[in-house]
C-alpha cells in the first residue's frame, strides 16, 4: 500500500513539473515573439561580465531544472546499471527517488556553468582569431565545468546513493555521510567527476557551437527551434558515447561509500576490467546516450529562448514581461522543491 501511494505521488509530482515547465516555457514563447517584433541587432555592443553572466545564470539553472526533472528516471536506470557488478539484477521502482535533492543542487550548478561559460565563451572569442572559435567554445565549457562543480559533486554523490537504494531522502543521506566518511565524502569521486565532465562539458558545447556555426552560414540565417533541437540532440548523444567509460568510473566510486573498494581512479579501471571485463566500462550506454541526447535537445532549446527573453529589456512592455516571467521562474522553481522534498521526507 505505502509502495503504491509513493508511486502515485511520483506520478504528480513529474505532473506537477511537467505543467510548471509548460507554463514557464509559454513565457518564453511569449517574450521571445515581442523581441523578434522589435529585433534591432548591435553587434559593436560594448562587452559586460556582469550582464552575460547574469543572461546565462537565469538561462542556465531554468535550462537545467527543467531537463533534470523530466528525464530523471532515465538516470536513473544507467546508474543503476552501472553500479551493478557482474551480473546483478536492475530494481526499476523508485526511478525518482532522490529528485528533490537534485534538483535543489542542479538549479545552482546548471545556472554557475552556464553563467561562467557565456562570458568566457564571448570574452575568448573577441580576443582570438575567428578560425580558433572551437578552441574558445572548448576552454569555455572547461572553465564552466570546473566552477559548477563544487556543487555538482556533492548533488551526484547524494543524487546516486539515493538512486542505488543507499538512503531513503536527501537530508539523511547528506548527514550519514558526513557522519561516516566526514565532510570529504561528499565530494566521493571528485577527481573521476572532473576527468568525465570538463572533457564531456568541453566536447558537448563546442560540437554544438561549432555545428551552430556551420549550419547558419548555410543556411544564411538563425536557427529555429527544432534546429537547435537537432544539434543539441546530436551532440549530446555523441559525447555522451565518447565519455560513457568515465562516467562508469566515476559512478563506481561515487556509489562506493566507506568500503572504499576502490582505491582510486587507476585501481577503479583495473579492477573493473579484471572482474568483469572491458564490456563493463560501457554499461548503461544505451540509456546514457538517450537521457543525454534527449536532454541535450530539451537544454539547447530552452537555453537560446532563455537566453532571448533575458537579453530583451529595452522597452517598458518587455520590462514588464521579463519581471513576471522572472518572479514566475522562482516562484515554479520553489514550489516544485518544496512539493518534491515533502513527498520524499514522508
Amino acid at each position: 500500500m505505502e509502495e503504491n501511494e509513493r508511486n502515485i505521488s511520483e506520478f504528480f509530482v513529474v505532473c506537477f513539473i511537467g505543467l510548471s515547465c509548460v507554463d514557464l516555457m509559454s513565457d518564453v514563447l511569449k517574450c521571445s515573439s515581442q523581441r523578434e517584433q522589435k529585433k534591432s541587432f548591435k553587434e559593436d555592443k560594448p562587452f559586460s561580465f556582469l550582464h552575460v553572466f547574469w543572461e546565462g545564470l537565469v538561462a542556465g539553472g531554468i535550462a537545467g531544472v527543467v531537463v533534470e526533472a523530466a528525464l530523471y528516471p532515465i538516470d536513473t536506470i544507467k546508474t543503476r546499471l552501472q553500479a551493478a557488478h557482474g551480473g546483478g539484477k536492475i530494481v526499476l521502482k523508485g526511478l525518482y527517488s532522490g529528485l528533490a535533492g537534485n534538483l535543489a543542487g542542479v538549479l545552482p550548478a546548471s545556472a554557475i556553468f552556464v553563467g561562467v561559460y557565456e562570458p568566457t565563451k564571448q570574452k575568448l572569442l573577441k580576443t582570438i582569431p575567428e578560425n580558433l572559435s572551437a578552441f574558445a567554445h572548448l576552454t569555455a565549457g572547461a572553465v564552466g565545468g570546473a566552477a559548477s562543480s563544487l556543487v555538482r559533486v556533492p548533488t551526484e554523490v547524494v543524487k546516486q546513493r539515493m538512486q542505488t537504494g543507499q538512503f531513503a531522502s536527501a537530508t539523511d543521506a547528506v548527514q550519514l555521510i558526513v557522519a561516516k566518511e566526514g565532510f570529504k565524502g561528499l565530494y566521493a569521486g571528485y577527481g573521476s567527476f572532473l576527468l568525465r565532465d570538463l572533457p564531456f562539458d568541453a566536447l558537448q558545447f563546442c560540437i554544438y557551437e561549432q555545428l551552430r556555426i556551420g549550419y547558419k552560414l548555410a543556411a544564411q540565417r538563425d536557427l529555429n527551434d527544432p534546429e537547435n533541437a537537432m544539434i543539441g540532440a546530436f551532440s549530446g548523444a555523441i559525447t555522451g558515447a565518447i565519455t560513457t567509460p568515465l562516467d562508469v568510473i566515476k559512478t563506481r566510486l561515487m556509489v562506493q561509500g566507506s568500503a572504499n573498494q576502490y582505491k582510486g581512479i587507476f585501481d577503479c579501471v583495473r579492477t573493473v576490467i579484471r572482474e568483469e571485463g572491458t564490456p563493463a566500462l560501457f554499461k548503461g550506454i544505451g540509456p546514457r546516450v538517450l537521457w543525454i541526447g534527449i536532454g541535450g535537445s530539451i537544454f539547447f532549446v530552452i537555453l537560446e529562448r532563455t537566453k532571448q527573453v533575458v537579453a530583451q529589456t529595452h522597452t517598458r512592455t518587455e520590462k514588464k514581461t521579463w519581471s513576471r516571467f522572472l518572479l514566475k521562474a522562482i516562484f515554479w522553481v520553489l514550489l516544485c522543491l518544496d512539493y518534491t522534498w515533502n513527498q520524499y521526507e514522508y
